[in-house]
């Protein structure tokens, strides 16, 4: 039998070779859905916070995914209740473009950090709103503790966050059998192994506490989450936290990882009454038509 890194090795270059030949006319749509989103409001920094809402809206994609595709929902259903809506691409390796998320999750935070100094640049606004998708909503974590984030973001909303990391149901458990499988996750998509359950980079995020002083969190996860299992170790504990399973809303909801923050209409209620709570109304089943 071949070793075990012989066999993932060349299945991890067909994923990367996968990534890079589509990225032609992958490359051309996002670039095409970029410069739309910059006349209609998404994306567009001449937009000024309202007095409704004061502060702009950050989105921060999650793994595999970029600052378009992640949010052709969600963007237009913030943008038409007023907001200023931005989002950006972060964690990209070496010759692997339109599927981000890949790279140390510190240095992707590091980018999350400019991106925010260039909204409130651009808005005037003193804070902004995080609200992020799978990494993307326990990324910026990192910031907020790390690189003094939490001066700058009054909300994080994580919809199905891997805030304790992942076990993908138990594979991950597995890895330890095949010799060299977890060091060449480690080398070749850091990203990926960074969100492992018992990753060095969660054991020191969740280190001292989920939570930092002066932002208001909040989780939304799904039990029919298959890629962040189990779907509780989303959920974070600390002052000023609301966790969210959806279906404790709306029994019907069979939204899985990826739909609960791509096309999930009751999610987005819910993230819209994080993002303004004096307004806010109750979530239920019907608000998938709202």
């Amino acid at each position: 039998m071949l070793p075990w890194k012989r066999v993932l090795r060349p299945l991890t270059a067909l994923l990367l070779t996968a990534a890079v030949v589509t990225v032609p006319a992958a490359t051309a749509a996002h670039a095409a859905d970029t410069a739309a989103t910059s006349s209609s409001g998404w994306n567009d920094y001449s937009c000024k916070p309202s007095a409704a809402h004061p502060r702009p809206v950050v989105l921060v994609h999650g793994t595999l995914a970029n600052s378009v595709d992640n949010w052709l929902a969600l963007a237009p259903y913030l943008e038409d209740r007023g907001y200023c809506v931005f989002s950006f691409d972060y964690g990209q390796l070496s010759g692997v473009p339109v599927f981000y998320g890949l790279a140390p999750i510190d240095k992707s935070a590091e980018q999350l950090s400019a991106y925010v100094d260039k909204v409130l640049a651009a808005t005037g606004a003193a804070k902004v709103d995080l609200v992020g998708h799978s990494q993307g909503g326990m990324m910026p974590r990192y910031y907020l503790k790390f690189l003094g984030g939490a001066a700058k973001v009054n909300a994080l909303v994580g919809i199905a966050p891997d805030n304790h990391g992942t076990d993908l149901d138990g594979f991950t458990k597995l890895l330890p059998y095949f010799p060299g499988a977890a060091d060449l996750i480690s080398a070749s998509t850091p990203g990926l192994a960074d969100q492992i359950v018992g990753s060095a980079f969660l054991t020191k995020l969740n280190a001292g506490g989920d939570t930092v002083p002066g932002v208001h969190y909040t989780v939304l996860a799904t039990k029919y989450d298959e890629v962040v299992t189990p779907y509780s170790s989303q959920f974070l504990s600390g002052p000023d936290v609301h966790n969210v399973l959806l279906q404790n809303l709306c029994a019907l909801d069979l939204s899985e990882h990826a739909l609960i923050g791509l096309t999930d209409r009751i999610a987005f209620h819910e993230v819209a009454g994080a993002l303004d709570p004096a307004h806010a109304t109750a979530t239920t089943c019907a608000s998938a038509l709202s």
